[in-house]
C-alpha cells in the first residue's frame, strides 16, 4: 500500500482540530470535503480514474485513494479498465463485466494533496461555512444581534458577528449615526437571504421592528403580552410613535413601557442615540386615536371620511405648527400610525363666527347712516362698529377711514348722532 508521508498527516490532523474547534464544522463533513476535493483536484493522477474515493482516517490523516475499474478480457481504456487476471488477485471472485475496488494512491500524492488542493479545500470550507451561516440564521430573522464593526463595503456597514459576518446595507443604517471600525453594536436581523454569493445575513439599525423588539427586551409586560405593542410610525434617527395597549384594566401600558421615572424608556432611548419616542395609548376609535396621537395639541373637531379613509382634523391655530411638526414630521408618523390618512388645518370657527357677527354689524351700520355695506365694514374695521361709537368720533376721523370728504364725514356723523337720539327718546 502507498501511503503519505507522517509530516502530511499531520498538517491534516491540525488542520481538521483548527477548522473544527474554530469554524464550528464537523469533522466528517470536513473529510467528506477534503476527500471530493482531492478527488477533482488530482484526477489525472490516478492510474485508473473510474469511480475514484478518496479515504481520510480522521485520527491518523493516512490518505489513500481508491478507483472501480471494469473487468474485461481485453483492456482498451486503461484507466477504466483492468485484466479479469488482475482483479481476481483482489477479489477471487470477480468476473468479467463486473468491477473490483483496488488502492490507486499515486506514488507523490502527499505533495498534490498539500500543492494542488489546498485551494480546493478552502473553497468548499467556505461553502460549508456558508451553508452553516444559512442553518444557523435562517430562523433567527426578527431577533437582534449583537456585532463589531469589521469593515465598511461602500456605504454598506459589515458587522463581525462571531463565527460569521453580517451586512447592514445602506438603507438599513440610520442616517444620523456614525460608525467606526472596532464599535460594538446591536442590530435587527431583517433576513437571512440564500443569494448567488450564498447566504447573506442582512442587519438593519431603522427597520421599526428594531424598536419593536427593544420594547419586548426591555419590558417584561410586552414580554409576556400583558401589554400588546398595537402599531409602530418611525423616522430613523429622528422620531418614532408605539401605540400600546392592555386588556387587563389594572394595568397602565404607556407607563409599564415608560418604567419607573422613565427607567425603560430611557434604556431605548439610549441604544437609539437619543432618538424621540412618544409612546401613547392605542384606541379603536380612529378619532379617539388620532386625538392621544396628537397631544399636546389641542384639537377642535375631527371628521371622518370612511370612503377616501382620512380624517379632517381642525387644531387651534396656536398649535397648528405643534400638530403638523417640523417639516411635517408629527403629521405623518400620525397617519402612519393611524392608518388613516391626516388632514390637519386651522380651526376657523371662532374667526368665522366673528366674521359674521361683524358682518351682521356692518349691515345694520350701513342701514342706519345710509351708507354702503363696504363703508359701514371699513368703519366697524376701525373700530367704528355701532353708532354709539361713532357719535363720539370727529368727522376727521369718518373721513380719515373713509376718505370721503369732509362734508359727507359730516352727514354721516349727523345721521348717527340722530339715530342715538332716536334710541334715548324711546327709551324714556
Amino acid at each position: 500500500m502507498l501511503g503519505i508521508s507522517i509530516a502530511m498527516n499531520s498538517e491534516f490532523i491540525a488542520m481538521l482540530d483548527y477548522l473544527e474547534r474554530e469554524k464550528g464544522i464537523k469533522r466528517e463533513v470536513l473529510i467528506e470535503a477534503i476527500s471530493s476535493a482531492l478527488v477533482a483536484a488530482s484526477k489525472k493522477s490516478f492510474s485508473c480514474s473510474r469511480d475514484v474515493r478518496v479515504d481520510i482516517n480522521p485520527k491518523s490523516g493516512a490518505i489513500r485513494a481508491f478507483a472501480k475499474p471494469l473487468i474485461v478480457e481485453t483492456i482498451t481504456n486503461p484507466q477504466e479498465e483492468i485484466t479479469l487476471a488482475k482483479a481476481q488477485v483482489v477479489d477471487k471472485e470477480a468476473q468479467i463485466g463486473g468491477s473490483v475496488e483496488i488502492e490507486v494512491t499515486p506514488r507523490d500524492f502527499g505533495r498534490i494533496a498539500a500543492q494542488t488542493a489546498r485551494q480546493a479545500i478552502a473553497q468548499r470550507i467556505r461553502q460549508i461555512e456558508k451553508e452553516m451561516i444559512y442553518e444557523e440564521f435562517k430562523d433567527r430573522a426578527g431577533e437582534i444581534v449583537s456585532g463589531t464593526v469589521r469593515r465598511f463595503d461602500r456605504s454598506d456597514v459589515v458587522l463581525d458577528l462571531g463565527k460569521f459576518e453580517g451586512i447592514m446595507p445602506s438603507r438599513e443604517r440610520v442616517t444620523t449615526e456614525e460608525y467606526n471600525i472596532g464599535d460594538r453594536i446591536r442590530a435587527y436581523v431583517v433576513a437571512v437571504e440564500n443569494g448567488p454569493r450564498g447566504p447573506e445575513i442582512i442587519l438593519s439599525r431603522s427597520h421599526p421592528n428594531f424598536i419593536r423588539r427593544l420594547f419586548e427586551i426591555e419590558v417584561s409586560e410586552i414580554a409576556d403580552h400583558t401589554v400588546e405593542l398595537r402599531a409602530i410610525a418611525r423616522e430613523a434617527g429622528f422620531r418614532t410613535k408605539i401605540a400600546v395597549h392592555s386588556s387587563n384594566d389594572k394595568v397602565d401600558p404607556v407607563g409599564a413601557c415608560v418604567g419607573m421615572r422613565g427607567a425603560r424608556v430611557k434604556n431605548i432611548v439610549r441604544e437609539l442615540n437619543n432618538e424621540k419616542v412618544d409612546i401613547i395609548r392605542w384606541y379603536e376609535d380612529p378619532k379617539e386615536f388620532a386625538r392621544e396621537a396628537l397631544k399636546p395639541a389641542r384639537i377642535r373637531s375631527i371628521e371622518v371620511d370612511e370612503a377616501a379613509h382620512a380624517l379632517r382634523i381642525s387644531i387651534e391655530k396656536e398649535d397648528l405648527a405643534l400638530a403638523i411638526g417640523k417639516r411635517g414630521q408629527n403629521a405623518r408618523l400620525t397617519s402612519r400610525l393611524t392608518g388613516w390618512e391626516i388632514d390637519i388645518q386651522e380651526d376657523r370657527s371662532a374667526a368665522q363666527a366673528f366674521e359674521q357677527q361683524m358682518g351682521g354689524a356692518a349691515q345694520q351700520l350701513a342701514t342706519m347712516l345710509g351708507i354702503t355695506e363696504d363703508e359701514a365694514k371699513s368703519l366697524a374695521a376701525g373700530g367704528m362698529n355701532s353708532v354709539e361709537v361713532v357719535v363720539t368720533a370727529e368727522a376727521s376721523d369718518i373721513d380719515g377711514i373713509l376718505e370721503c370728504g369732509a362734508e359727507k364725514a359730516e352727514a354721516i356723523l349727523a345721521a348717527a348722532k340722530n339715530q342715538v337720539s332716536a334710541k334715548e327718546q324711546a327709551a324714556a
